[in-house]
């Protein structure tokens, strides 16, 4: 076979791979977060940053107004959106209620990776011990959880168990109850979760 053909079909077969990612739902970035809120492009102007930390630094400065509580913050919230684009899209900018401390996601997609829905919300502790992905009941879909702490953490999908995490930024144990029992127990489901899938 002569170069000239191959590389013609090469060239041909990415061309059709761009036009296909050209074609799937485009994902919610930092910077659709900038133009939907301008309040925090001003904010992040002023402010020194590195540039792979400014897109997630400008999320946390954009929110030091007072809060309706210590401690007060926001995560993405929906249920049942087509995607990552329109959950975050159309998420309410409110705060999440006092007894909560985490953001959730839970991602439904085909096992090609497309999405079939979206669920994101404010959620307590307990809601985020079973964070992993699973095969659910229907044929050909799998269901991936994430758990995270901070404010809007909950910006990107859990695609696999890499991204279906629990990330804290503080101790577990710092919540109500018995510290030293609660992270035992924690530490123990994890093991348990990690073992049985």
């Amino acid at each position: 076979m002569e170069p000239g053909p191959a590389l013609a079909w090469l060239l041909l077969l990415s061309l059709l791979a761009d036009c296909l990612k050209a074609a799937q739902s485009r994902d919610f970035t930092v910077k659709d977060i900038i133009y939907l809120h301008p309040s925090s492009s001003a904010i992040c102007e002023g402010e020194q940053l590195a540039p792979a930390d400014e897109g997630f630094a400008c999320l946390q400065l954009s929110n030091r107004p007072a809060t309706p509580y210590p401690g007060g913050f926001k995560c993405f919230t929906c249920e049942k959106a087509a995607d990552n684009y329109e959950c975050n899209r159309w998420a309410p900018d409110i705060y999440c209620p006092r007894e909560t401390r985490y953001c959730y996601t839970q991602h439904t997609m085909e096992v090609t990776g497309n999405s079939i829905s979206v669920t994101k919300r404010c959620v307590p502790l307990e809601e985020c011990l079973s964070t992993g992905c699973r095969d659910s009941e229907h044929e050909g879909h799998k269901v991936c959880t994430s758990c995270c702490e901070g404010n809007i953490c909950n910006l990107p999908l859990p695609r696999n168990e890499t991204d279906a995490t629990f990330a804290t930024t503080s101790p577990i144990n710092k919540t109500n109850g018995h510290p030293h029992c609660m992270s035992v127990i924690v530490s123990c489901l994890w093991v348990w979760l990690r073992l049985t899938l």
